[in-house]
């Protein structure tokens, strides 16, 4: 009863507040700086409301007067009459939460500490882990590390979801409440519990926290072998499109005939920038994306304002399940208007423009609030459907519920069918859905424990040190495998199989049960399993084994670009599918008619 008190004169005080500001509840908003504006958290025109008369506007006015009237009579009451003085900043926080609490779970109060890292996230350094984490089915998921940082360096991945933050639960977290958790000073380290899709075992991971240096653009160069252009897209920040139409630039000028745009894992950024990184490609006039919310005068079209750099050639754009944001107005847009070919697996599904309110005079809190959703040309709406309700975890007014959560992943509707501008079928429902699909990699037991604990890392520096003359032209040999394998032995490398999980679970069901004797020979029979499969799995692995060695060393011998160069644009699959489509005469061109052959049949 007490927290709903506090709930409730948290929710009288600001309204209090809010009235105070605004007067008749009509005045317009004031700022004295142009808003940053976000593919996902961006400022929309706030002209009035158009309402069918007066009359509606007044009744509605009067209504939420009488509202705010009660509220303030019971915080009046709470202030003055209750046995025990109360924090009124603290119930101002829980009352504009509990405000939020049934709103979508983008719509949240920042203070000044959470702002602050949205805005830092623009400028290009901070100090933390590396990675772009989200809120979703309770927890705390990854959405992508960040190329060289120290999540991407211990091997966390897109998907995973983040269980605990040094012992401490995720359940019900926010976003921000995560960040805060894992940012710190460079150097000092925090354990995150992860929970990987196809691994029945919580994982721990120790990650050193660092400087993080922000780069849009890690890589551009040419394809060996090949005249096709390839640059990485990492993140959309202020410098995005200054980094983006340089690389292009310099491809131009080296003649490619092709380009792969590679945005895999790129959660997205500032919306400016995703519009000037269309633009590269798109001829001037065409729309980009839209927005539309509850009013009309939410509406707003972006369209391209300028020549496009690279107009004519062919364009592949590489996507997965953590391109977001940004990255899904770009791939969507080029889709639609028949500019290129998207290829990788289905996009994250994150397309809703929330506007940021300074509510506080000494900017100590801000609101964002979720006011629209983005659209691209073929009127494909980039948001997933919202499965659940934002929660308040732990609250009095919380309902029981029997019934079991729907899952929050992206699920695409066969019946929501639209059309590209050259007639191509697409498909709606949320996120991208490429024009190929490529599945996704599955890692087995022993890769993500060799990652998570660091082992190639530290192969790596060993190595080098051993063989300084190392270059960019290493290759792992066989005796280099066998030398890896007695160093993770020397470094007593333990992990358990999805077998050995479950011969533990099962182990612990017989001891319960006292049925031992029973059972005893079956499990001494799985426990010989176990060993058997943990033999084989080093040479099952071997390809990712050889991989991982190569990219540590050539990481550490000639950096991130040698990385690319030796080892990504020659043998990673999705790169090698788009290399196939543009190298082969006429398979661009005849997936592109295909598209709209299919079309015209339906």
């Amino acid at each position: 009863m007490i927290r709903y008190m506090v709930l409730l004169v948290g929710v009288t005080v600001f309204a209090i507040a809010f009235i105070a500001e605004i007067g008749s509840l009509e005045a317009e908003q004031v700022t004295t700086t142009e808003p940053v504006m976000w593919a996902d958290t961006t400022h929309i025109n706030t002209e009035p409301v158009t309402t069918d008369s007066r009359e509606t506007t007044r009744r509605k006015r009067d209504s939420f007067l009488k509202d705010v009237k009660k509220l303030s009579s019971t915080a009046f009451n709470i202030r003055n009459q209750y046995m025990e003085d109360v924090d009124t900043d603290e119930i101002i926080k829980a009352g504009i939460r509990g405000m939020l609490t049934d709103l979508d779970r983008y719509s949240i109060l920042m203070e000044r500490s959470s702002y602050e890292a949205l805005m830092e996230s623009t400028h290009g350094k901070y100090e933390g882990l590396g990675m772009q984490i989200d809120s979703r089915d309770n927890r705390i998921i990854i959405i992508t590390p960040i190329e060289g940082t120290p999540a991407y360096r211990k091997g966390l991945r897109a998907g995973d979801i983040i269980w605990a933050i040094d012992g401490e639960s995720t359940e019900g977290m926010k976003t921000a409440d995560g960040a805060k958790l894992m940012r710190g000073t460079a150097g000092t380290s925090v354990v995150l519990t992860i929970k990987r899709a196809g691994i029945a075992d919580l994982m721990d991971f120790e990650v050193e926290r660092a400087v993080i240096e922000l780069k849009s653009v890690p890589y551009a160069g040419v394809v060996p072998g090949t005249d096709i252009g390839y640059v990485r897209l990492s993140r959309f920040a202020e410098e995005t499109s200054h980094e983006l139409r340089d690389a292009i630039s310099d491809l131009n000028d080296q003649n490619v005939s092709a380009l792969i745009l590679d945005l895999r894992s790129n959660g997205g950024g500032l919306l400016d920038q995703a519009k000037e990184t269309a633009e590269l490609f798109l001829q001037q006039g065409r729309e980009i994306v839209y927005t539309k919310g509850r009013y009309e005068t939410s509406e707003r079209h972006y369209y391209s304002e300028r020549a496009p750099l690279f107009e004519d050639k062919p364009l592949i754009v590489l996507v997965n399940e953590g391109t977001a944001s940004a990255s899904e107005i770009v791939s969507g847009a080029i889709q639609d208007w028949d500019r290129g070919l998207i290829v990788g697996a289905p996009t994250y599904g994150k397309g809703l423009v929330q506007q940021i309110f300074q509510i506080a005079n000494d900017g100590s809190m801000a609101l964002k609030l979720t006011t629209a959703k983005y659209y691209v040309p073929s009127g494909r709406c980039i948001q997933k459907p919202e499965t659940q309700a934002k929660r308040s975890s732990g609250s009095d007014l919380a309902l029981d519920s029997d019934e079991d959560e729907e899952s929050d992943s992206l699920a695409i509707s066969e019946e929501e069918v639209f059309y590209t501008n050259g007639g191509r079928i697409v498909y709606g429902g949320g996120g991208i859905v490429p024009d190929i699909e490529i599945e996704s990699d599955l890692y087995k037991p022993i890769e993500i424990n060799l990652e998570r604990k660091s082992l190639f890392f530290d192969f790596a520096i060993q190595y080098v040190a051993e063989h300084p003359d190392v270059n960019a032209s290493f290759e792992v040999s066989d005796e280099i495998l066998e030398q890896f394998r007695t160093f993770i032995a020397e470094k007593e490398f333990e992990y358990k199989t999805s077998l050995q999980v479950a011969l533990e679970e099962l182990r612990e069901s017989v001891e319960e049960e006292e049925t031992q004797e029973l059972f005893e020979r079956a499990l001494e029979e799985l426990e010989k399993l176990v060993e058997v499969e943990k033999s084989d799995d080093f040479d099952q692995s071997r390809d990712y084994i050889s991989r991982s060695i190569k990219r540590d060393i050539l990481s550490s011998v000639v950096g991130q670009r040698g990385v690319y160069e030796g080892l990504i644009l020659k043998t990673d699959k999705t790169v090698m599918r788009a290399v196939e489509i543009l190298s082969t005469p006429g398979q661009y061109s005849d997936l592109m008619v295909r598209g709209q052959t299919k079309a015209e049949l339906n």
